[in-house]
């Protein structure tokens, strides 16, 4: 509804439409040049819909989340782990969530070199499937000599130069932030 609201075209309407009013579902009907409703009790969410109908009508769409961070608990996890759905992993480095305040990317298993965000102040990094991570020319190393294990490698800063990761199995979730101002 906010599209609708600010006067932007719909090209795709994807979800179940279970938290909409019958008035907006019209309007949403009215107004998508195409429109995929689903059922409630359904095992995605809608935004893991939403991705698949956008990949499988453009391959090689470069696809940009908005609000994907705030709401229910359960869909701001879901929305972070989005490429651990098996038809969504190979379009990860195709996926970024973004708010005012954070950018999240994804980076599958492999050396991936990371480049600044000036509007942003701090990277953390997130391994997900138990992989050995590498970070180099951060502010904070990560390397075989300091290794510790962690779920998230937060409040790292570039040094004016793009950061080297390295991973060796799983995915890579890369968190731009800067604090609230």
């Amino acid at each position: 509804m906010k599209l609708l609201e600010q006067g932007l075209p719909l090209d795709i309407a994807v979800g179940d439409f279970d938290s909409v009013s019958e008035t907006d579902l019209h309007q949403i009907r009215t107004q998508a040049k195409q429109v995929v409703q689903s059922v409630p009790e359904k095992n995605d969410t809608d935004l893991e819909l939403a991705l698949k109908a956008v990949f499988e009508a453009y391959p090689d769409a470069v696809v940009t989340v908005y609000g994907a961070f705030g709401g229910r608990l359960d869909h701001f996890l879901s929305n972070i782990f989005l490429p651990t759905d098996p038809d969504l992993a190979p379009y990860m480095e195709q996926i970024q969530l973004v708010d005012g305040q954070n950018r999240l990317i994804y980076r599958p298993a492999g050396c991936h070199e990371i480049q600044p965000d000036p509007a942003m102040s701090y990277v953390g990094f997130m391994p997900v499937g138990q992989g050995h991570l590498e970070i180099t020319g951060a502010k904070y190393p990560l390397h075989q000599e300091n290794y510790f294990l962690k779920a998230m490698y937060g409040s790292n800063e570039f040094l004016d130069q793009p950061i080297q990761v390295s991973l060796d199995r799983g995915y890579l979730v890369i968190v731009y932030s800067k604090d609230r101002g």
